[in-house]
């Protein structure tokens, strides 16, 4: 794209005050300036830095377009803001079409990117229509603009790769989130195990858990290795059966002595993890912590220190306890009150400010994900519900699609599989991409389930499979043990071979090989009748 050789000098800048959306004037080359707003591009060998300054008024966004007439039959890739719905895919020219974070472009020939590294101080989206390319920087904290003062904000190094002629799509794309991310964290060794929430749904107890961890355990015959079993929601003091609630973290009559569990876990050889929603509590707390309440209990302000600490100091404790690897949720829904498929141009869903207004919410994010992942140590974090372009680098696991199913497999097919293949080039880019479990249960057909369990254990990314016990069949637990086997030791990452074209990629290359997978089996429901909850 030859606007791309250009992008250090963009056609207009604009910024958004309360007052509305202003255009600034260039000053000098690489320099806008308005009403006390200061917006600077820098280039450094191909590397576009872009900041503000803005002493006395509060902005919410800058705007920056760049009009070159964009020529050729495209198709263009996104990435979400959060985890993936189902709805990641190559598509034509859509003007209004949000692109969180980066895109790619592939006209037949090669395929470009462009995108912000990760780490960025706003939230980055880009929009690309027939007549040039726009970046719309969301500055504001919370609900309100930033108050920066005399501090400069950082708010993204732009990068672009004009990719290379006859390279394959799926490489090209590799190379680029190679590109943004200067530092990825992988786990020390290959993720697999269990994970109990699609059978349990949060009914569980210490005993059951024990009987998982045994199970898990039986099904691995490497020594060097062994499986996870993470305890997901219901272990927590407040939890109603599965209710996606808050601390305190201290467990509950199901769960008398986490620190005990974790040991016993660890005497059946297997890695315990565990599941935390760390922004919500139902303690008691001080009243400055609080950002706003619901029905749960308070959502707290990580903008306050003590709030920030107290979530720094749960961490540890829990990790403390003995276990190895944390998954932590819901702090996006959180922080911005929606979910990543409603987000769109407007991440920010939330009336309540933070407290302290001076960094944007990309900055006080990337804080409370530096604090979590410190608190952590040496074990492993899986971000649920993160936003990965400012989680990669932080958090070796990231769950990077929104929930499959132990009830219903319509929902694992469009989630999972779609999730998988899209988000392929971010496994070992930013971090390892857990496209969510196998849910093991009667309600769904094994023979699909089975494809889900091949191509996740051959992937080279995390198998998590969440397998009720009273269900399966020797059939089952010998595929299992197959998988497991695979998905314990290094893997080349899979490749989708023919993502260009579908939703659901079928053919896949996995270590070398081409193998078909057969992903739909025709009932009388439909999508909209049966997926009416992303707790399925």
């Amino acid at each position: 794209m030859n606007l791309f050789k250009r992008m250090e000098s963009p056609s207009a800048v604009f910024v958004r005050l309360d007052s509305g959306w202003r255009a600034l004037t260039q000053v000098q080359p690489g320099t806008w300036e308005s009403e006390g707003v200061t917006v600077r591009l820098t280039n450094d060998d191909g590397l576009i830095a872009v900041t503000l300054e803005a002493p006395v008024a509060g902005p919410r966004a800058v705007k920056l377009r760049w009009d070159e007439r964009v020529e050729g039959n495209w198709l263009v890739l996104g990435d979400h803001w959060e985890r993936a719905y189902g709805d990641l895919e190559w598509r034509g020219l859509v003007p209004e079409r949000v692109l969180p974070w980066y895109f790619l472009a592939h006209d037949g020939v090669r395929t470009a990117g462009c995108g912000v590294k990760t780490g960025a101080g706003a939230f980055c989206f880009w929009q690309l229509d027939p007549d040039g390319l726009t970046l719309t920087a969301d500055v504001s904290c919370g609900s309100e603009g930033v108050l920066l003062g005399n501090r400069i904000l950082p708010i993204a190094e732009i990068v672009t790769d004009p990719g290379t002629e006859g390279e394959r799509p799926i490489v090209a794309a590799r190379r680029f989130c190679s590109l943004l991310c200067d530092h990825p964290r992988m786990p020390k060794q290959p993720v697999y195990g269990g994970n109990n929430w699609y059978y349990a749904y949060g009914n569980s107890s210490h005993r059951e858990i024990l009987e998982d961890s045994r199970f898990m355990s039986s099904l691995s015959a490497n020594a060097g290795n062994r499986p996870y079993m993470v305890i997901d929601d219901g272990w927590q003091s407040k939890s109603g059966g599965g209710a996606c609630n808050g601390g305190p973290w201290t467990g509950n009559g199901k769960f008398p002595d986490m620190e005990r569990l974790a040991w016993e876990m660890k005497e059946i050889n297997v890695k315990p993890g565990l599941w935390c929603r760390p922004l919500l509590t139902a303690e008691e707390v001080p009243a400055e912590w609080i950002r706003y309440s619901s029905s749960g209990g308070h959502v707290l302000d990580p903008t306050v220190s003590g709030a920030l600490e107290s979530i720094r100091e749960a961490v540890r404790t829990m990790v403390g306890w003995g276990f190895e690897l944390l998954k932590h949720d819901f702090t996006t829904y959180d922080l911005l009150g929606q979910w990543g498929f409603t987000m769109r141009s407007r991440p920010h869903a939330l009336p309540h400010p933070f407290r302290d207004r001076s960094r944007t919410t990309a900055e006080l994010t990337l804080e409370l994900y530096r604090t979590i992942a410190e608190a952590a140590g040496e074990a492993d974090v899986i971000g649920c519900n993160t936003l990965g372009h400012l989680a990669a680098g932080l958090f070796s696991i990231q769950r990077t699609g929104d929930d499959t199913s132990g009830k219903w497999w319509e929902r694992t097919r469009y989630m999972g599989v779609n999730t998988l293949g899209f988000r392929m080039p971010q496994h070992g880019t930013f971090f390892s991409h857990d496209a969510d479990c196998v849910g093991l249960t009667a309600d769904v057909p094994w023979e699909l389930n089975r494809e889900w369990l091949r191509l996740l254990a051959g992937s080279g990314t995390p198998l998590f499979v969440s397998a009720d016990p009273s269900v399966l069949t020797k059939e089952q637990e010998a595929e299992l043990r197959r998988a497991f086997e695979l998905a314990a030791v290094e893997r080349p990452a899979a490749e989708p071979l023919d993502w260009l074209h579908t939703t659901c990629p079928s053919r896949w290359l996995l270590n070398g090989e081409e193998t078909t997978f057969v992903w739909n089996q025709v009932t009388g429901e439909t999508l909209e009748e049966k997926d009416n909850g992303w707790w399925l």
